[in-house]
Formats: C-alpha cells, structure tokens, sequence
C-alpha cells in the first residue's frame, strides 16, 4: 500500500480518479450558493475547510504522479495558489451566488497546498528511509 508514495506506484490510474474527483468537489463546494451551505458554528470553520481542500489537492495530485522533484512541487504549489486566487475572484464576480471574495480564503487555500505537499513528501520521505 505504501508503494503510493514511490514512482513506481501502481495506484497512479486510481489516484489521479481521485484526484480528479477532489478537484470537481471544490469547485462545486466554492461555488455552492451561500444559502445552501449549512451553517456551523465552529470558529474560522471556513479558513479550515480551505485548508483541507487545497491539502487534499496537491497530496492527491502527488499521488496521481508522485515525483518529488522541487520543480514538480514548486509547479503543483503555484497551480494551488493560482486555483485558490481566481475561484476567490469569481467568488467576487458571481454575486448572484451570494459568495464573497474574501483574501483570507486565498492564504488558506495556497497554506493547506503546500501543507500536502508537505504531508505526501515527508510520508515519502520516511517509507523510503525506512526501506533502504
């Protein structure tokens, strides 16, 4: 199962289904109309809801292709940031969705990119040590 996280993963066809799927839920999640998302009282529910679905992004699309290389990690945290930025200004421009364009949202998105970027190096940072 582990073998995920190496290059030679067997799992990349599953994985990029995942990812693929990951990607559309946020896109429908975002662009859900405010009256329709249930309402929670957890502070800052939001910023860490961001979080989760820009880690998820970059950890699942690592998983798809998983090369550690800093150019395909520097690569897959700008798509996150830039992701993040314009479904943040479309947020602004669909007003009839009753969204808003929050900066804050914009940060969340691009910390939780690189945090699974993070989380899927060290992850296969470790297995690898622990296999040599």
């Amino acid at each position: 199962m582990f073998r995920i996280f190496s290059e030679d993963s067997p799992y990349k066809k599953q994985a990029r289904f995942i990812a693929i799927l990951w990607t559309l839920l946020i896109f429908i999640g975002c662009f859900t109309p405010s009256n329709e998302i249930p309402k929670v009282n957890v502070p800052l529910i939001d910023k860490w809801v961001h979080l989760v679905m820009f880690g998820g992004f970059t950890f699942f699309w690592l998983s798809a292709n998983p090369n550690i290389k800093i150019s395909r990690l520097s690569g897959l945290l700008l798509i996150s940031i830039v992701l993040g930025s314009l479904i943040e200004l479309f947020q602004g421009l669909f007003k009839f969705l009753g969204r808003s364009m929050e900066f804050m949202d914009a940060v969340a998105d691009s910390l939780g990119g690189l945090l699974g970027i993070l989380l899927f190096s060290l992850i296969a940072y470790l297995i690898k040590k622990s296999t040599q």
